[in-house]
């Protein structure tokens, strides 16, 4: 994506089901979790950059033992720093414990930090606010009774904080920080605590509370806590948690808006944002991955068992399209595919565009995302190609070029555009800024023939189209092209992201501005005017009425100001943008409908109240997040 937007966070989970000795006896390590969660953390750093986290659990530790280890880090190379880190505790282990302490489970449990039954690892990204090892998940809240300790990390923003912070101020609760992590740790580790006390008000007058420690462990329900917490949670989520007795879950959103995915055998329970970690970690097949579907939790308990219970009712599924799009790596199978049919759906929009000129026409791709789109999009030609020539052999239509050259043409495939990934944008200064960010791609020269050739370029999408604008048609435009086309496999963002990516003003997309300047020319300016007093007057409706903005234009217009708005003064060639269509997408990614940054339908309230309060902010001049 030329237009680099922050996302949702990565979680990896692993229950060990064995012995630590059956691990060390049957794969040669002491480190069978830590290598296999590294694994699961590396093959998601896409997920998140800003840092990382790990926490390990050891179940039935004797008093005195610590049994919770947690490394956070917001190192460059964060992962690979935090199992460096792990990593020393092996070596400090055959230091003290001496040359045979590495094949002994027991005594390595009893004394190793990092060698416990239940791992929690989390890739951080910081779409809003401070980036601080204080904001790195996982956080903890500890207890002095070992089922009251909690361990949470996820992918997840709520929409309505405010609201739930004032819940556990009514329950008697003074939180510290008034933010979503902290918000939801607390609700949850309110209704654990009021678990422990409903079991150890049952069994008081059997056990010595000594005895009762145990039977509180054993007999924890971790679902009934979920279901009393998440009640009032609006937002996207897949939060992780695991209890100080060993208790483990993972509990996904009613709409299933945030993903993740587990594996289960006799050995290990598995849990991931993204199946291709999981098929790289432990060598499955992908069929044997399951996903938690909406409003589920994944419930491990202390012993190894484990269910998917119902936690809140499902609604719609509404999994965010962004994923298939852009976020999760393309190596799984599925999203593989989806993405090809994105390239390959936009074909008769680009064909209509170039006046189906493929003799002059260079087709490429701005790297690196968009390289599977653009296979698609060449399949797509390739089977026009197939389909003309069919006419014309098969059905005899008359054809009024060169027959041979009909047979022969192939489409026109170079590599244009090149990141230069050594260029950083950090130079304060906005003239400054600029001439470096001109200068981030590259471009391959004396392939395009000058004042004939038409340009086609592939993009996942365009969100703010400041790249676009300031560098990429820059670039191109020195090989002297006819015409610039830029495609984009998603459609036009015109509304903000609430519940994970980094899309959160209004004025920064370039679909949004196009529509102010059509509605600037169309002297139309009471439309937003009329969207803003019906947010105003009705600051919990769940109508978004920021639709407003764009029910006077069509998808055409809104993309041909768009273009306008890309091109600089300096540009000499044409400059056209294509937009994917909202029915393609629906078409190329049929199990995955969330749509809303595209179409303004929220799956939740929540997400209603925030598009209106987020164009309530931009008319008042306001730069703060709507949630």
């Amino acid at each position: 994506m030329s237009d680099a937007i922050k996302h949702e966070c990565g979680i990896a989970m692993i229950r060990l089901r064995k012995p630590a000795q059956y691990y060390i006896d049957k794969y040669g390590t002491a480190a069978f979790a830590s290598n296999r969660l590294y694994v699961l953390m590396q093959k998601q750093i896409n997920r998140g950059q800003d840092g990382a986290g790990v926490a390990n659990v050891k179940i039935d530790t004797k008093p005195g033992t610590r049994y919770i280890s947690r490394y956070r880090s917001i190192e460059p190379s964060a992962v690979n720093y935090i199992f460096d880190k792990i990593n020393r505790k092996y070596k400090k282990a055959k230091k003290i414990g001496g040359h045979d302490a590495l094949s002994d489970g027991t005594w390595l449990k009893e004394n190793i930090a990092f060698t416990g039954e239940v791992w929690l690892g989390h890739l951080r990204y910081g779409t809003h606010g401070e980036n601080s090892i204080e904001t790195c998940h996982p956080f903890l809240k500890q207890n002095n009774w070992r089922s009251r300790n909690l361990v949470m990390a996820g992918n997840f923003n709520m929409t309505n904080v405010e609201e739930l912070f004032d819940k556990l101020v009514q329950l008697g609760q003074h939180p510290k920080e008034k933010t979503d992590t902290v918000t939801v740790m607390e609700k949850i580790g309110h209704f654990l605590d009021e678990e422990n006390q409903r079991i150890f008000d049952k069994y008081k007058h059997q056990f010595s509370n000594e005895q009762i420690t145990q039977v509180i462990e054993d007999e924890l329900d971790m679902a009934r806590i979920l279901r009393r917490s998440c009640r009032d949670f609006d937002g996207g989520y897949a939060m992780a948690g695991i209890v100080g007795n060993g208790s483990a879950f993972v509990v996904r959103d009613p709409s299933g808006i945030r993903p993740a995915y587990y594996y289960a055998d006799d050995e290990v329970i598995v849990v991931a944002s993204e199946k291709p970690a999981i098929k790289s970690a432990f060598d499955i097949n992908f069929n044997s991955i399951k996903e938690i579907q909406p409003g589920h939790a994944l419930v491990i308990n202390k012993d190894g068992s484990f269910a998917e219970s119902e936690i809140m009712p499902a609604r719609e599924k509404k999994s965010c399209s962004f994923e298939r799009i852009y976020f999760s790596r393309g190596t799984d199978p599925n999203i593989y595919q989806e993405r090809k049919n994105l390239g390959r759906a936009l074909i008769p929009q680009i064909l209509k565009a170039i006046d189906f000129d493929l003799k002059n026409t260079v087709f490429s791709y701005i790297p690196n995302t968009a390289e599977t789109a653009f296979l698609g999009m060449i399949e797509g030609l390739e089977d026009y190609l197939a389909a003309k020539r069919r006419e014309v052999f098969v059905d005899g239509k008359p054809h009024m070029g060169d027959l041979d050259e009909l047979l022969n043409f192939r489409p026109r495939v170079e590599k244009l555009v090149s990141k230069d990934v050594k260029l950083r944008t950090f130079i304060t200064n906005d003239d400054d800024r600029d001439s470096i960010v001109a200068n981030v791609y590259d471009t391959t020269y004396e392939v395009i023939k000058s004042g004939i050739d038409t340009l086609v370029v592939i993009d996942d999408s365009i969100v703010r189209g400041t790249t676009l604008e300031k560098s990429i048609l820059t670039t191109l435009d020195k090989l002297n092209p006819k015409r610039i086309i830029i495609v984009s496999s998603a459609p036009q963002i015109r509304f903000p992201d609430c519940y994970g990516i980094d899309m959160s003003k209004m004025k920064e997309f370039i679909a949004f501005r196009a529509a102010l300047a059509l509605i600037k020319e169309r002297k139309i300016e009471n439309t937003l005017d009329q969207v803003y007093d019906s947010c105003v007057a009705s600051p919990y409706s769940t109508e978004n009425f920021v639709k407003g903005v764009y029910n006077s234009f069509t998808d055409d217009e809104i993309s041909e100001k768009i273009s306008e708005i890309v091109t600089n003064e300096d540009i000499k060639a044409e400059v056209k943008v294509i937009y994917q269509t909202v029915d393609n997408l629906h078409k190329c990614c049929p199990e995955h409908l969330g749509d809303w940054y595209f179409t303004g339908d929220y799956p939740t309230t929540g997400g209603m109240r925030v598009v209106n309060k987020s164009f309530v902010n931009f008319m008042e001049g306001k730069t703060v997040r709507a949630y």
